[in-house]
């Protein structure tokens, strides 16, 4: 009887885990392949998780400037959020954080690429248009080669300023899969000041951040903001460059087309992006707010 008693009190006083933070990528996460932007059922789940007073956020290797088209204009979608791999941080509709880039890593990390001869330092306008300007030491070359040269690359030039202020970075590169691997490895070897990842298994880019800055980085500076301790952050992402923040949080999420290894570090798993499993979560979790429970895809 007293043992029961003591169970009882056990129930009663273990609190619900509370979800205050939704943090997702975007690409072939959120948004799948092919799809113009999110969709109405997921931008309806937002809309039902901000009344709940959970704030949610895109974490995404694209720039601000994006994040229009991303969710339809609706920026109630993208008032918090982390940009450029977690290096621009936005909470509530306001700038709160901005991580750039070291001018003589980046000068470094062309002269690497140029003497591959298939790929291009890119550097994006992050206050402007959001085009990419390529550096290469050979701009004709780039220049044909339109896996390189793509359409949002607006001009090759031979040398960066070093008076201008860098913040969002890539690599655009020709070649397979392994061979964007390699030279990932390669630059994290002889480039130590910056950090390389894939942002996907299929896009030819290889994303660069700042060394010891990345999308995990940017998640525990967004909850440390808002006040909210990692086990009310859930995260959601596919790809190497979302790895980081699947392993910040206790509740890291992989869509079922995730890279082996988030699958492997995430603690919960949902359907295929091309099923819009982010969006059913979303609508899982609104559904969980109301009834004070857990969504049933974060139940053992």
């Amino acid at each position: 009887m007293i043992e029961a008693r003591i169970t009882l009190q056990k129930c009663i006083g273990r609190r619900q885990p509370v979800i205050k933070l939704i943090l997702t990528d975007l690409d072939d996460t959120l948004i799948p392949v092919g799809a113009p932007c999110a969709s109405a059922r997921a931008r309806k789940a937002i809309h039902a998780l901000l009344d709940h007073g959970i704030h949610f956020g895109p974490v995404s290797g694209r720039i601000p400037s994006a994040m229009g088209w991303m969710f339809a204009d609706d920026a109630a979608c993208f008032a918090t959020g982390a940009f450029s791999n977690g290096q621009i941080l936005h909470l509530d509709g306001r700038e709160v954080g901005v991580k750039e880039l070291p001018f003589e890593a980046l000068v470094h990390t062309q002269e690497i690429l140029d003497a591959t001869g298939h790929a291009a330092l890119a550097i994006y306008d992050v206050e402007g248009d959001g085009r990419a300007t390529l550096y290469s030491g050979a701009p004709d070359l780039i220049g044909q080669d339109r896996t390189i040269f793509t359409e949002s690359s607006g001009r090759v030039e031979t040398k960066l300023d070093p008076h201008a202020r860098y913040v969002k970075a890539n690599v655009h590169v020709s070649g397979s899969y392994e061979e964007r691997c390699a030279l990932r490895d390669r630059l994290k070897q002889e480039v130590p000041e910056l950090g390389f990842v894939l942002p996907s298994l299929k896009a030819p880019l290889i994303d660069i951040s700042p060394a010891g800055w990345d999308k995990g980085s940017s998640v525990r500076a967004l909850a440390e903001a808002l006040g909210v301790g990692l086990d009310e952050v859930v995260c959601f992402g596919d790809s190497e460059n979302d790895l980081s923040m699947i392993e910040a949080v206790p509740n890291g999420v992989a869509v079922a087309n995730a890279a082996p290894e988030i699958r492997e570090a995430a603690r919960w798993h949902i359907g295929p992006s091309k099923d819009d499993a982010v969006a059913a979560a979303l609508e899982d979790i609104a559904r969980a707010a109301d009834a004070g429970t857990l969504p049933s895809f974060m139940q053992e």
